[in-house]
C-alpha cells in the first residue's frame, strides 16, 4: 500500500471569479483602512511638530504645550468616562427588556426608536441640553451642593445657568445610549436558543437564565459596544461646545461654573480664529485625542480577546 505521503495530492477547489473579486475587494478595503489611518497619524504629527518643539512661552497661555493640553485631556476623560458609567448599565437593561421582557409589538417599536435615536445629529442633542436640560438642573444641583457638598463632585457653588460638566455628561450619556443598546440587543438576540431552553428546563427563572446563559454569551459584545460608545463620547464636539461653559482648569466639581473643556470642543471653538503656531497647538491636541482613542480601541480589543473563550464570541 502506498504511504499517505506518496498518495495523490488533494486537488485545490478552483475559486469562482466572484469569490476572487470579493476576496480581493475585502483585502483591499482592509489595507485601505490601515493606509488612511497611517496617513491621518502622519498628517497630525507633521502639523503638530512646530508646537512640539516650540518654546513654552510661544504656546498659547505661555506655560508650555503640556500645561495647555492637560486640562483639555482631563475634561475629555472626565466627561466620557462618567457618561459611559451612566449609559452602559442602562443600555444593557434596556436591551434585556426589549429582548426578553417586552411584548413582541412593543419590542419592535422600541427597536425602531433606538435605531432612530442613534442617527440623531449631535447638534440636536446639544440644543436640547442647552435649552431644556440645563435649566432643569439648576435646582437639583443647588440641593446637591447644600446636602452633598462634602463630595468633591458636588462641592459647588452651583451654576446659575446649568451649563455645567454634569449636563455635558448627561447629554453624552443620552447620545451614546442608543448606540450601545442597539449593539448589545443584537448580541442578545444571537444567544443560542438551546442554551436558554436548557437553563429553563433545569428550573431556572427567567432572570437566572439571563444571568447564566445570555450575559456570558454577550459579554464580549457588551465590552465592544461600551468601547464604541466611549469613542463617540471622547470625540464629541458640537454637543459639548453648545452645552458646556468652559473656564479652564482641572477640577472634579461637576456642578460649578468652573468647568474644564474637552479637546474636541476646544478644536471646534478655537480653530476658526487661530493662526500660525496656535493652529499647530490645536493640531497637537488633536494628535493627543487620536492617540487616546487608538489606545482605548486597542485596550478594548485586548479585553475582548481575553474574554473570548469564556463567552459567545467564539
Amino acid at each position: 500500500m502506498p504511504s499517505k505521503a506518496e498518495g495523490p495530492r488533494a486537488r485545490k477547489v478552483p475559486q469562482r471569479p466572484g469569490d476572487r473579486i470579493f476576496a480581493g475587494a475585502s483585502t483591499g478595503a482592509g489595507v485601505l483602512i490601515l493606509v488612511v489611518l497611517a496617513g491621518v497619524a502622519a498628517f497630525l504629527l507633521v502639523e503638530a511638530w512646530p508646537a512640539l518643539v516650540a518654546p513654552a512661552e510661544d504656546i498659547p497661555g505661555g506655560e508650555g504645550l503640556a500645561v495647555y493640553i492637560w486640562p483639555l485631556l482631563f475634561g475629555t476623560l472626565l466627561s466620557a468616562v462618567f457618561a459611559l458609567l451612566i449609559a452602559a448599565p442602562l443600555a444593557v437593561a434596556i436591551a434585556l427588556f426589549v429582548t426578553y421582557y417586552a411584548p413582541r409589538r412593543v419590542a419592535q417599536v422600541l427597536g425602531y426608536v433606538i435605531d432612530l435615536l442613534a442617527a440623531v445629529p449631535s447638534i440636536v442633542y446639544g440644543l436640547w441640553g442647552f435649552n431644556q436640560l440645563a435649566p432643569l438642573t439648576v435646582e437639583p444641583t443647588s440641593w446637591l451642593a447644600e446636602h452633598l457638598g462634602f463630595i468633591p463632585f458636588f462641592a459647588g457653588p452651583p451654576s446659575a445657568t446649568g451649563r455645567t460638566m454634569l449636563v455635558a455628561i448627561l447629554v453624552l450619556a443620552v447620545m451614546i445610549l442608543p448606540i450601545i443598546t442597539a449593539v448589545v440587543r443584537e448580541a442578545f438576540l444571537q444567544t443560542p436558543r438551546l442554551h436558554e431552553e436548557a437553563a429553563l428546563a433545569l428550573g431556572a427563572t427567567r432572570w437566572e437564565m439571563i444571568r447564566m446563559a445570555v450575559l456570558p454569551f454577550g459579554r464580549s459584545s457588551i465590552i465592544g459596544a461600551s468601547m464604541l460608545g466611549l469613542g463617540r463620547a471622547l470625540g464629541e464636539t458640537m454637543a459639548v461646545a453648545i452645552v458646556l461653559s468652559v473656564s479652564g482648569g482641572v477640577t472634579f466639581n461637576l456642578i460649578s461654573t468652573g468647568n474644564p473643556g474637552t479637546i474636541a470642543a476646544n478644536l471646534a471653538l478655537q480653530f476658526p480664529e487661530s493662526t500660525g503656531l496656535s493652529v499647530n497647538t490645536l493640531i497637537a491636541s488633536g494628535l493627543v485625542l487620536f492617540a487616546l482613542t487608538l489606545i482605548v480601541n486597542m485596550a478594548a480589543r485586548a479585553v475582548i480577546e481575553r474574554r473570548k473563550e469564556f463567552s459567545g464570541a467564539n
